[in-house]
């Protein structure tokens, strides 16, 4: 069965959701998923897609789609969490550093725990040095190597990638060439890597 790529963004909210979910879902269904991190600001810029600033039925609805759906998946969370977070290329670019070396997947569950369940901005320097320590990371090691031009350039690679396969907001799975979009379509993205059609 074809691997479903998994792009995320730290600093996206619907991500949430699957990030806490997404474990248990590939032992539910024996699949396997492959975790990318990527800068989903850099994407949503260039298509001048700006989703929920002056917006705020818009918001609301979010916060509350999210209580819903999280209660629907039995995900703790204190809503609505601080939005939106203030250094999203870098919390992703630590993801991609911890996804080269076995730690980004529980460094990525972690902050987001800190984020929505604990009310700590995802983005700041509390939040990242936090949910390092709590992957047994050494904070001011990781975010010097985190900023540095390699792993600066490799989450613009990343993001380039993503454009590239057709993704434009997070989270989205893609697999055989088909873009899903949204927490609610990863069952269909598993259909299309079973079969070839969504059912």
């Amino acid at each position: 069965m074809p691997e479903i790529d998994f792009w995320f963004s730290i600093g996206s909210t619907y991500s949430f959701l699957t990030i806490n979910r997404l474990d248990d879902w590939c032992a539910e269904h024996d699949a396997t998923v492959n975790w990318r991190p990527f800068n989903v600001r850099t994407v949503m810029s260039e298509q001048r897609n700006i989703p929920f600033a002056g917006k705020p039925v818009k918001t609301a609805y979010m916060w509350r789609d999210i209580e819903r759906r999280a209660a629907k998946y039995h995900i703790h969370a204190t809503l609505p969490a601080p939005y939106p977070i203030s250094d999203l290329a870098l919390t992703n670019q630590i993801a991609l550093l911890g996804m080269t070396e076995g730690w980004g997947k529980a460094y990525t569950q972690v902050l987001y725990g800190i984020w929505f369940e604990e009310g700590v901005e995802a983005g700041s320097e509390t939040a990242i040095t936090e949910a390092l320590l709590r992957c047994q990371q050494d904070p001011r090691l990781i975010l010097a190597r985190a900023r540095s031009p390699d792993i600066t350039a490799a989450l613009e690679t990343e993001t380039n990638a993503a454009i590239q396969a057709g993704v434009f907001g997070a989270p989205s799975f893609v697999v055989r060439g088909e873009v899903f979009w949204g927490d609610d379509r990863l069952d269909d993205a598993l259909s299309w890597a079973r079969v070839g059609h969504v059912i």
